[in-house]
């Protein structure tokens, strides 16, 4: 199905990442659904920019009665079913290496909130759309990871240990869905420059990621982008149950 086709809901699309992933969907022709928790103004201020092909919708991703109403909510706005998920929520988490709690003081309830942000916020809006795409006999599902469990330039303990098992969730859901028409894929940019959860990470944290990477540069949210559109294009029709890592080269899998 070409992009211009699609109907696409981007979890926590108001800011950051979600922003660039919804302006590149948009600028490609696709529907898409701008998620937001708490960012109201930014979520319907960007909506607002990108037309009629775009729309602003509040929900929790970790409650699943909230997720599977924007989604039939979506359905009645752009009168057709959403074909493709980008999991993009981050909750509560900014990459501040001085305010990072560390082993000794990290507690269960840090770990529990991401894993609560990124798995089961997965699993609503996978669960929310399944049903169509089954039916429908086609579906993306794109999660957003990091490169920071295999190379943890900070040990953001709770972020990337959750990260970690959404590479477990992405595979478990490739291999199921793959028989519906279903393609589930991870993307991984680790620290991006620069999103509104990057914006306290120090100049030295982002000077170590050049330095030791062959391309130099730290990645961008735009450049993430482009890839989530590449998944969801048909060229990644035959593409599943995959974490590409898409950072300059800093980690090399």
């Amino acid at each position: 199905m070409d992009l211009r086709e699609q109907t696409v809901l981007i979890t926590g699309a108001s800011r950051g990442v979600g922003e660039e992933l919804a302006r590149a969907f948009v600028k490609e022709g696709a529907n898409v659904i701008i998620n937001y928790y708490k960012s109201k103004e930014k979520a319907e201020a960007l909506a607002n920019e990108l037309g009629d092909k775009a729309l602003a919708l509040q929900a929790d991703v970790r409650n699943q009665q909230e997720v599977f109403r924007i989604v039939e909510e979506a359905k009645l706005y752009f009168k057709t079913p959403v074909t493709t998920v980008v999991n993009n929520a981050l909750i509560d988490f900014e990459f501040n290496p001085l305010t990072q709690k560390n082993a000794f003081e990290l507690g269960w309830d840090d770990f529990t909130k991401q894993f609560e942000g990124t798995i089961h916020g997965a699993l609503n809006s996978i669960q929310a759309c399944l049903g169509d795409m089954k039916e429908f006999g086609f579906g993306r599902i794109i999660n957003i990871g990091t490169n920071l469990f295999q190379n943890p330039v900070v040990a953001y303990h709770e972020y990337t240990t959750a990260k970690a098992a959404l590479v477990g969730f992405t595979r478990n859901m490739a291999k199921e869905l793959g028989a519906y028409g279903i393609t589930v894929n991870m993307m991984s940019g680790g620290l991006l420059k620069q999103t509104d959860a990057s914006k306290v990470t120090t100049e030295e944290v982002f000077q170590i990621i050049e330095s030791s990477t062959p391309l130099q540069k730290v990645t961008s949210p735009r450049e993430l982008a482009d890839v989530a559109l590449f998944f969801a294009s048909p060229w990644g029709r035959a593409i599943t149950g995959q974490n590409l890592v898409v950072d300059g080269g800093l980690v090399m899998d």
